[in-house]
């Protein structure tokens, strides 16, 4: 065989070799995806471009501003989807469970419409894997006041409907002749006589799938499908096996003439190398430990206990040879060839602070690259600070005393980042989420994807576009109208933050009653222009009260729209240290701190 026949047969294999693929496979589906404030979701969900991959499409999962949707018809009415519970490998509890608002339902709840009484509240259709229930459901007895009826005794009656009564309570009988049940969600146990105080339009479902569905899913690692006949059938690709078959091939074909065409591409310099080399020569040696991928697999006992995931990776609980426990954190995005993360490892592992996560190692081998930083136990202050509970878990409440402690640090922590380090930090992410807590909920700023090193006599930034968390990012990143950014545009976010913290809850929040409390800065901030109480709940005495209305000042104070009107981080620190009421002035709506 001639060199040119060789390398044109070559040529045609490796080119084909993904078009077979391509045509004769499907993509595959994820395992699992993100989808904003559900966290990561499996099948049955899936996001509505793929609708292949599960019955339960969930659509905006990639836009972090919009409200989640779900589908639980197929071909039906989208609903706002509220949060979603998965336990699907456990063998002998398996279950999943999704709450969505009914906008329907619940407007004739707000207005206490007799109209919502009319008919009962249906189940999606079963799913030929799946079935589902509700989780709480009310029954109620509708009664026609024109014919005649004996009510039980034990029963609540509910009579202003214009044209009939309304029964519910205990032991209803269903042999009511002039009566008609119907079946509503509800949120509490029915008592008194005003059905409207226990009905909710958020719907909680209960998905239980088949056993061979979930055979199929955790141990045969498929998707469930049906074939022609309706017929279930465990659906796995073999896309890989003929990848690994092609490859068998072609590596055949490489042996036999690989001197002649990949004898240069063998023996090129590896990039790798080359960038930690010249980065070596320009700056020094790492002042941190830097480990194989095959290292971190093991000291990770190869990825199986995750502490979770971000935008940029997850984040898995390991162990160093020593013994020392770990978070390592696997990244999903790389960006350029891979000098700004060298860059990075380098400047932030010169950092040492109580308040800042330390970090103790790093990968870097090609496309693989991993974050090595020492373990905190409690995790992080978003699941201290917001109250929303699910059956699965509770809320775990910091006392006012640690929370404005862990305030302090945070401050305390961002001004070392910008003015104890040998460069200048500007990090670009603070929000609770990245605030880890030790084993004494010291608190220590992490996650530095985001960060801007600068030189220390550099106070403005320039950076290609927004960065940040919605929510968190100040004015001035988004457009450049409300000036420049700076180092202000991280005390902007620890505001939001601090604010989150005081109210307990993400400062936009559509669940409440009122419009002038969804936004809660503005309603922190009219209670303080009013010198009225703050209206919160468990502040015990006057010394908490007071620790309270300082850590809101200081909030607002950061969070205002220009960043010439808001404090440098130092001043901020200092303030947090210390009370300050009587030097709070608002004036014309805005708020200044003399």
């Amino acid at each position: 065989m001639s060199p040119v026949y060789e390398f044109v047969l070559l040529l045609l294999f490796s080119n084909l070799l993904p078009l077979l693929l391509a045509a004769g496979f499907p993509r595959e589906c994820p395992p699992s995806f993100p989808c904003g404030y559900l966290g990561d979701v499996s099948f049955p969900f899936t996001k509505a471009e793929r609708q292949d991959c599960g019955f339960l499409p969930i659509r905006n999962c990639d836009d972090p501003l919009s409200h989640k949707m779900i589908q639980p018809q197929k071909n039906g009415t989208w609903f706002q989807v509220i949060r979603v519970t998965q336990l699907l490998s456990n063998p002998t509890t398996p279950f999943t469970t999704f709450q969505f608002r009914d906008e329907d339902l619940y407007a004739l709840l707000q207005n206490q419409s007799c109209e919502a009484f009319r008919s009962n509240y249906t189940l999606p259709h079963t799913s030929p894997f799946a079935s589902f229930s509700f989780a709480f459901t009310t029954t109620l007895v509708r009664c026609n006041r024109s014919l005649p009826f004996n009510p039980p005794t034990n029963m609540c009656n509910y009579t202003k409907c214009h044209d009939y009564n309304l029964y519910f309570g205990y032991n209803h009988s269903s042999s009511l002749t002039a009566c008609t049940e119907v079946e509503l969600p509800n949120k509490d146990v029915p008592d008194g006589i005003n059905p409207f105080a226990f009905l909710t339009a958020d719907v909680l479902i209960k998905v239980e799938l088949t056993n061979e569905c979930l055979d199929c899913i955790n141990r045969q690692r498929g998707l469930c499908q049906l074939d022609s006949r309706e017929r279930f059938y465990c659906a796995k690709s073999y896309a890989s096996t003929l990848l690994a078959a092609g490859l068998v091939v072609l590596l055949v074909l490489v042996c036999c003439f690989w001197r002649k065409i990949f004898y240069p591409v063998f023996w090129r310099e590896n990039p790798t190398h080359r960038i930690i080399e010249n980065f070596l020569k320009e700056h020094g040696p790492l002042p941190t430990a830097r480990y194989s991928f095959l290292e971190v697999q093991k000291m990770t006992n190869s990825f199986r206990n995750k502490l979770g995931q971000g935008g940029f990776g997850s984040v898995y609980k390991g162990k160093l040879p020593d013994g020392s426990v770990v978070a390592v954190k696997i990244l999903s995005i790389s960006k350029g060839n891979g000098e700004e993360f060298i860059n990075e490892v380098w400047s932030i592992s010169k950092t040492s602070h109580v308040n800042v996560i330390r970090l103790l190692g790093f990968c870097f081998e090609n496309s693989r690259r991993a974050l090595i930083y020492e373990f905190m136990p409690n995790g992080s202050l978003d699941k201290f600070i917001y109250e929303e509970k699910n059956e699965l878990n509770d809320v775990h409440q910091l006392d006012w005393k640690i929370l404005n402690d862990i305030a302090m640090g945070i401050a305390h922590g961002l001004e070392y980042l910008y003015r104890g380090c040998n460069t200048r930090i500007i990090h670009f992410d603070i929000k609770p989420h990245n605030i880890l807590l030790d084993e004494d909920f010291c608190p220590k700023i992490s996650d530095f994807g985001l960060a801007k090193i600068c030189a220390r006599k550099e106070s403005l930034v320039s950076i290609f576009g927004a960065r940040g968390t919605a929510g968190y990012v100040a004015p001035e990143v988004f457009s450049r109208n409300f000036g420049v950014v700076s180092h202000k545009s991280d005390v902007y976010s620890y505001g939001m933050m601090v604010l989150e913290m005081v109210g307990r809850r993400k400062n936009v929040n559509t669940d409440v009653d009122r419009s002038s409390e969804i936004y809660f800065p503005h309603w922190i901030y009219n209670r303080l222009e009013g010198n009225t109480e703050l209206g919160l709940e468990n502040i015990r005495n006057e010394n908490e009260e007071q620790m309270v209305r300082k850590m809101t000042i200081v909030g607002l104070w950061c969070i205002q729209t220009l960043p010439s009107t808001r404090p440098t981080i130092s001043r901020v620190f200092l303030r947090t240290k210390k009370q300050f009421f009587e030097e709070l002035d608002i004036i014309n709506g805005g708020l200044q701190i003399k």
